[in-house]
């Protein structure tokens, strides 16, 4: 792969939440009518964050979550239509992979509905013991109605 024009970078301020939101809503069914304030949210609350640039237009993105020592969650991995079939998507996990904040992580998860084959040519296997999901919802009227009181430490 040897695409010049293509550029990596990790900071977070350079991502447009226009284009974003943009790439998206062409090329990712499961990211579909993600608002400006929840990407902005995501974004924040995510690193490495890693977008692929062709000159000012946004061709891609990843992004991760991790304690940085034992597991990691790559999430939204998106190349633009028009720029896949050319290894930038093995190149952007590549590049989350290897950033220093997941370089050490023990293990790393995502997720995926069609791209399994993608990522077993990355070296992820499937894992069929982590399968559960919390829905969350807003109202979640099954869960004890006792409060509980979170107290932080003040030192001392």
């Amino acid at each position: 792969m040897n695409y010049p024009q293509i550029q990596f970078s990790d900071r977070k301020s350079e991502i447009d939440l226009d284009q974003l939101q943009q790439l998206f809503n062409l090329s990712a069914f499961w990211a579909q009518g993600r608002s400006i304030e929840d990407l902005s949210i995501a974004i924040t609350n995510s690193d490495p964050v890693i977008s692929l640039w062709d000159g000012d237009k946004l061709v891609g993105f990843a992004r991760a979550t991790s304690d940085g020592i034992y597991r990691a969650t790559i999430w939204d991995v998106v190349i633009h239509p028009e720029y896949r079939g050319r290894g930038l998507g093995s190149k952007l996990v590549e590049t989350v992979l290897s950033h220093p904040r997941m370089r050490w992580v023990e293990r790393v998860y995502l997720m995926t509905t069609h791209q399994q084959e993608f990522y077993k040519k990355i070296g992820f296997q499937s894992n069929t013991s982590t399968t559960m999901v919390l829905h969350n919802q807003p109202n979640l009227d099954s869960l004890p109605s006792g409060e509980i009181q979170l107290q932080e430490s003040l030192g001392g």
